[in-house]
């Protein structure tokens, strides 16, 4: 049989529609945004703390502020390279990591999730049962998020420092070693350092605006932690090993993968990633998909802890 490749985005013609929503979608995270960082504290909660639980439905917007930094990824978010990635990093920003350690995290992910990547699992020769439940909940409850904000702590490191911290990291199964490698780069650590030296502008800034109101926005940052590290390997967890395109189609209501940007439908995307956001309910039609477990039960079953390796 021959196996057909998906054409990567810049391959493949876009409707003026798609760009047109991709633009709309920008400018919408970015208002929420600038709400939650500077309008809220400055304007509306002087007026009145009440204004506060607004906070609660701007955190719920996470996961699609998420699918845009991942279609920026991809490159599939904007039709000029340029735009797409300077748009990834201006949302980066705002989310609070760095988009070069981002993309390179999230393309390594790719190409070795199941193989190295694999947070679930545990080899019981090499860690005991409880060291290996302790690590596995603490990123599940917000622990995959705060780290990728601990990586600003690399700013001021020299280049060969970053080296030498990702060869002690190094593991077969991690691939922390290879994300500091790859950060190390001339290139992608000068856009690390920049965008790095912007995001603790920005956040100290909006923390200074809130005052004495800071908790409110460190508790929508917690909020946001614990969305983005219960999500993220819910598409994988038990999955086959060895296998980096394992994942699983999780079924949501029709608005609500709508609201997700057909994050959802993930073993689609794992298969084919090249396909924009719009693009991944038609693949799944065409090709007779079927839902592996819903959302919600995906993201529970995780509680049940780390899997020992066989």
């Amino acid at each position: 049989m021959t196996r057909t490749r998906t054409p990567r985005p810049s391959e493949r013609p876009r409707t003026a529609d798609g760009d047109l929503v991709n633009v709309g979608l920008l400018v919408l995270a970015l208002t929420i945004g600038t709400v939650q960082l500077f309008v809220l504290p400055l304007v509306l909660l002087p007026r009145n703390p009440a204004w506060g639980w607004i906070l609660v439905p701007i955190t719920l917007t996470t996961t699609p502020f998420w699918s845009l930094i991942h279609e920026s990824i991809h490159g599939s978010l904007l039709r000029s390279r340029t735009c797409n990635d300077r748009m990834g990093r201006i949302l980066a920003v705002v989310y609070g990591s760095p988009f070069a350690m981002l993309k390179v995290g999230h393309l390594l992910h790719h190409r070795y999730s199941r193989v190295r990547e694999r947070s679930e699992v545990y080899d019981p020769t090499k860690s005991s049962r409880q060291a290996a439940v302790l690590l596995f909940y603490l990123k599940l409850f917000g622990g995959l998020y705060l780290l990728e904000v601990l990586a600003l702590l690399l700013t001021p490191m020299p280049e060969r420092a970053i080296r030498a911290l990702g060869r002690w990291v190094e593991a077969p199964d991690s691939v922390g070693g290879l994300v500091l490698e790859r950060v190390a780069q001339p290139v992608v650590l000068r856009r690390f350092r920049t965008d790095a030296a912007a995001i603790v502008v920005v956040h100290t800034a909006a923390f200074v605006a809130y005052g004495a109101q800071g908790w409110m926005l460190l508790a929508a940052i917690g909020c946001r932690a614990l969305i983005i590290s219960l999500s993220d390997n819910a598409y994988h967890y038990g999955t086959e090993l060895e296998s980096p395109r394992a994942a699983m189609n999780l079924r949501l209501p029709r608005g609500l993968e709508r609201f997700a940007l057909s994050f959802n439908l993930h073993d689609v995307h794992h298969r084919h990633p090249g396909l924009r956001w719009y693009e991944l309910r038609s693949r799944f039609d065409a090709e007779g998909g079927r839902y592996h477990l819903g959302w919600f039960s995906a993201v529970a079953r995780q509680l049940r802890g780390p899997i020992e390796l066989t």
